[in-house]
């Protein structure tokens, strides 16, 4: 919340089904307005009234009333019938430059749709879900800052002493991977694991239709490329087999894979990042977090996957990761090369390579470039 521009003019937030979108603004709008304020408006676009009406004739009627703070969210799911919802934002944007808008959609929403760019009006935020420091905070009340990757890989011990002496990191951290990304967690732990099944369902058979206009007739194929991934990961990708099971074109394989990345069920991973065409296709592929992982396929869950997938979700965030095809597990930055793994991972693998760094499972305190895989739970 402390991260956001609030009085910016048009402020966009977007983030995966689930992560707290909607409870982050109302939060806001409650922390900041007495309620009753008839300054500020809050509205969901996917609800009856806007089978009825338009964004501009709200966005007119609403100054015309004293309105300051126009929030709008679910912005993905109006329908006009004549426009898109990106040109009627802007239009809002150029006609009425008193009033403020907040707007919040799928992490699957581009702010160019259409005629409409909206990336140079926008200031545009991406919500990830719960890092192991915010889970911490949200699940056990402990309070820690965010560290960068440049602090933490030169001054470890230093985490290690702030983190250890409020918790035991190891034992909460298994806890993490396990159930804690979603802080729907909150509204009971029997159901956390179907309702994350249920967000992956909404998103592959009413955002990838609606939003990237899959095909309908496709969405059962969706969900099996994914149920393939799910018993495999992290997954070597063969598009021509996987086309040839799901009987569609190859092409079609690696724009879907783009898409499920883009809606972030998947992490997709590649050995240079500077050659990534639309038709490149991913060296590895990882689910996008661990309960993932655990939702989909709890019967399936490797170890070493289950590190490295927290690994990557933790690194993509702030930081470029591609896939350490000859030497270590990742490269990021273009600079560190990381290897993922258990305590008695040992050096081997990148003897001699510069900023090489271990971070292992199940080790409690910092030695020398070997640290301690929790500590990445602290990158934001």
């Amino acid at each position: 919340m402390d991260e956001i521009h609030w009085n910016t003019q048009l402020v966009s937030i977007v983030g995966a089904k689930g992560v707290g979108k909607s409870t982050l603004i109302k939060q806001y709008l409650k922390q900041h307005y007495e309620l009753g304020d008839r300054t500020v408006l809050y509205c969901s676009a996917d609800t009856v009234d806007f089978s009825m009406r338009t964004l501009v004739g709200l966005a007119e009627e609403f100054v015309m009333r004293g309105g300051e703070l126009l929030v709008i969210d679910e912005i993905h799911k109006y329908h006009s019938g004549t426009t898109d919802w990106s040109r009627e934002i802007k239009e809002i944007y150029e006609l009425f430059p008193e009033l403020r808008m907040i707007v919040s959609g799928s992490s699957l929403l581009s702010l160019k749709e259409g005629d409409a760019d909206l990336s140079r009006r926008a200031v545009k935020y991406t919500m990830p879900g719960l890092s192991f420091r915010e889970a911490l905070r949200f699940y056990h009340g402990l309070t820690f800052p965010r560290w960068s990757l440049e602090d933490i890989l030169a001054h470890p011990y230093d985490l290690w002493q702030t983190v250890t002496a409020k918790c035991k990191p190891v034992a909460l951290f298994k806890e993490y991977l396990e159930k804690g990304y979603y802080p729907f967690l909150l509204e009971g732990e029997g159901e956390y694991y179907t309702k994350i099944e249920q967000v992956v369902n909404y998103i592959v058979e009413t955002e990838l239709p609606q939003i990237c206009k899959v095909d309908v007739a496709n969405v059962r194929k969706l969900q099996a490329l994914i149920a393939m991934i799910c018993s495999e990961v992290p997954f070597e990708l063969n598009a021509n087999r996987i086309a040839g099971a799901l009987e569609i074109g190859r092409d079609t394989v690696v724009e879907y894979l783009k898409y499920l990345g883009d809606a972030k069920v998947l992490n997709l991973l590649y050995s240079d990042k500077k050659k990534i065409g639309k038709l490149t296709k991913p060296d590895k592929i990882y689910m996008e977090n661990t309960n993932l992982m655990y939702a989909l396929a709890p019967t399936k869950v490797e170890v070493g996957t289950l590190r490295e997938t927290f690994a990557i979700c933790a690194f993509s965030e702030s930081h470029s990761v591609e896939y350490g095809k000859t030497q270590g597990d990742f490269k990021v930055d273009a600079k560190y090369t990381f290897e993922i793994g258990g305590r008695n991972k040992t050096f081997s693998q990148i003897a001699g390579v510069k900023d090489s760094y271990i971070f292992a499972d199940d080790w409690d305190m910092p030695d020398g470039a070997k640290l301690p895989l929790w500590m990445l739970g602290f990158l934001y």
